[in-house]
């Protein structure tokens, strides 16, 4: 009950409490410096400026939430404008509020009782009132005691053990009604520790204070570069059938995530992506140091370490059209439904939307990069904002855009559009107001001036496409020989026809996307209008109630290689019979056929010896074990005796043979090595 906690003795040390607080409220209520100007970057960050006014030896201080202050102080710019300079920068570290407090000479981590904090302060000159009087000494210490009590057993105490004068006072801490520290340097200590205290209590916001230097009122700017959201962009592309212009609307959405309201500010919104990157400066960075145990004998001498990276646009009309029999391709019945409902819908009183709505924001060139600029722009802290930044026409053409991958059965519709602003168009989401109603949405790359796009954004239930017409062939191109090795070129042809089938009763361009495959090369096709890195696209009229056809052929030419000596004999004679080989390389082919073969019928030779040498060295063993069974110098035994030399005889003529046809092969080899070695044709 008598061990009160450090809160409670804040009641004591109340002057000094309070001091700690109001220093902490007079840094907050220094110069007012708002933002004046904002510019966020599409790649993610933003410049934020402040400007004001200070007057004479002023300061500011700024809020960021933890996650800012390494971009802080990565790139935090001032500039005081009137004469004076740019003083001190401080900020709350970022160690742990445990170790923050411990730094300080009275420690007051983990909520500390009366009697350890005024433990901590032996040896400290103090002040303590009573209830019955006033004393001045130092502290000495806080021990516990026991002592009698009105009714039943002692109870403990604890009592401050306090010199005063040449007399040893002991006071007991329920009796003391205030605390004053003597000493300013212990009470200015423990003001900063409630201080550290107050600022801990919001760990996602740290206070940066700037000090400017100066006499009278002076004009200051703050600078600097922190994470933002990314600003992002929707538009409104609005169709009319009578002209080939349509109408773009782009809409900025930005979003104030800082610490500060936006009141009157320039708002650029810059479309590039400058390199930036993050780096902990904030953390404190400490070194593991080894504890040395101090030696007791002669020092050692120190110690001396050693240092120890399109194709060009051609227009040209479709192929053909075909009046003959139309395809028959049918969309999936739920699709049909659902895009025949969406075309059934009527709009009564269609909006004019782009009557009402012009653009607030300027455009220009930022070096490299491109900027919206809007001015005066108010955003609360921690809202967001639709700005429109584009509304102009745009060049543009009706499309049919068919691709395989995508829908197998019919195009979709779909525009080209042209940049026609003069602005850099940021990628973005597109919603299409076909005369009015709603025909789809689509997606939109970055565009810059001049550069053309194509969107998609329906399905186009008046043109059926049949894609399944395929042809792939394979047929050897010619061949050359070169020191033994049979070089073959095959050419495979493939073929592609696109059958557009459109049964509405207006003409439409078609664009047909094909895609590319490594090795392949166009032929006999007509050039297409345009190449991306994965596909090829075709344009072309597809006429109404006609069936128009595109037939794209490609070829791929591609190489083998064939060691003839150890090539197999079927293979070495299918290329000897392919007119498509050069003559001269086709006799050369048949000549190393021959050779072969007049080898391999010397190795069939060899291996019939081999062959009848086993079969009789098999009779052999067999005579040799019937022997065993039979006495010498009988008339059987003698026949045996017989019947072996004969057969040695054979195997000795047998073996002479082999050995000749091995030297003829090895002969017939070199001389077919050293003709297909001498062998360069073609």
């Amino acid at each position: 009950m008598l061990n009160r906690s450090f809160a409670s003795l804040l009641i004591v040390l109340a002057p000094i409490g309070l001091a700690g607080a109001q220093q902490v409220q007079r840094a907050g209520t220094n110069a007012d410096v708002p933002v004046s100007k904002v510019v966020l970057f599409s790649s993610g960050v933003g410049y934020f400026e402040h400007a004001g006014t200070v007057q004479g030896n002023g300061s500011t201080m700024l809020r960021f939430r933890t996650s800012q202050i390494n971009d802080i102080l990565k790139s935090l710019v001032m500039q005081d404008q009137d004469g004076g300079r740019v003083g001190a920068i401080t900020y709350a570290s970022q160690d742990p509020l445990a170790k923050t407090l411990r730094s300080f000479q009275i420690d007051i981590t983990g909520n500390p009782s009366q009697a350890e904090l005024l433990n901590q302060l032996r040896g400290a000159r103090v002040t303590v009132q009573t209830r019955i009087e006033r004393l001045t000494g130092t502290i000495l210490g806080v021990e516990e005691k026991r002592v009698p009590a009105d009714k039943g057993e002692p109870v403990t105490v604890s009592v401050l053990n306090l010199l005063s004068g040449a007399m040893l006072r002991a006071v007991e801490l329920q009796t003391i009604t205030s605390l004053t520290l003597d000493d300013p340097e212990l009470q200015e200590e423990l003001t900063k520790a409630l201080a550290a205290l107050v600022q801990a209590r919001d760990q996602e916001k740290k206070p940066v204070t700037i000090d400017f230097a100066g006499t009278g009122t002076r004009r200051v700017r703050i600078g600097y570069v922190v994470e933002t959201p990314v600003w992002k962009t929707s538009y409104r592309l609005l169709l009319d059938d009578r002209k080939r212009m349509g109408q773009l609307q782009g809409w900025a959405i930005v979003e104030n995530q800082t610490e500060s309201d936006w009141t009157g500010v320039s708002l650029s919104l810059v479309s590039g992506r400058p390199i930036s990157f993050t780096m902990d400066l904030y953390q404190p960075l400490y070194t593991t140091r080894p504890n040395v145990v101090p030696e007791l004998f002669a020092s050692l001498r120190p110690q001396v370490y050693e240092d120890g990276m399109p194709t060009e646009s051609v227009r040209t009309p479709m192929v053909r059209a075909d009046v003959g029999a139309r395809s028959d391709l049918r969309m999936p019945a739920k699709a049909v439904g659902q895009a025949l409902a969406l075309n059934a819908m009527v709009v009564t009183a269609a909006m004019d939307a782009a009557s009402s709505v012009q653009a607030i924001a300027s455009a220009m060139k930022l070096g490299e990069l491109f900027q919206y600029v809007v001015g005066n722009v108010t955003l609360a802290r921690q809202k967001s904002a639709m700005l429109p930044i584009v509304t102009d026409s745009i060049e543009l053409e009706r499309l049919s855009i068919y691709n395989g991958s995508v829908l197998q059965s019919n195009p979709l519709n779909g525009v080209r559009l042209k940049n026609t602003t003069g602005k850099h168009l940021l990628q973005g989401p597109v919603t299409v107001f076909d005369k009015g109603g709603y025909a789809g949405d689509a997606r939109v790359d970055d565009v810059p001036p001049g550069q053309e796009r194509l969107l998609s954004y329906g399905i186009d239930l008046d043109v059926s496409v049949d894609n399944t017409k395929q042809t792939q062939t394979s047929a050897v191109q010619t061949a050359s020989i070169s020191r033994g090795t049979l070089y073959i070129k095959r050419k495979l042809v493939a073929t592609q026809e696109y059958a557009a089938d459109n049964k509405s009763s207006r003409e439409k361009m078609l664009v047909i996307e094909h895609p590319i495959r490594a090795g392949w090369k166009l032929i006999d096709t007509q050039a297409p209008m345009e190449t991306t890195p994965k596909l090829y696209r075709f344009k072309g009229a597809a006429p109404a109630h006609k069936v128009t056809t595109l037939l794209v052929k490609e070829e791929w030419v591609q190489g083998e290689s064939i060691a003839m000596l150890l090539a197999d004999l079927g293979q070495l004679l299918l290329y000897s019979s392919t007119t498509e080989i050069p003559k001269d390389v086709r006799e050369a082919i048949a000549k190393a056929i021959q050779m072969k073969q007049g080898m391999q019928d010397v190795e069939r030779q060899i291996a019939a010896r081999t062959q009848q040498i086993a079969e009789i060295t098999v009779e052999q063993n067999r005579i040799r074990e019937n022997m065993k069974t039979v006495a010498p110098q009988t008339p059987y035994y003698e026949r045996l005796m017989a019947k072996l030399s004969e057969q040695e005889t054979s195997i000795e003529t047998l073996q002479k043979e082999r050995a000749s046809l091995m030297v003829r092969r090895d002969t017939l080899r070199r001389e077919l090595e050293e003709y297909l070695g001498g062998l360069k044709i073609g």
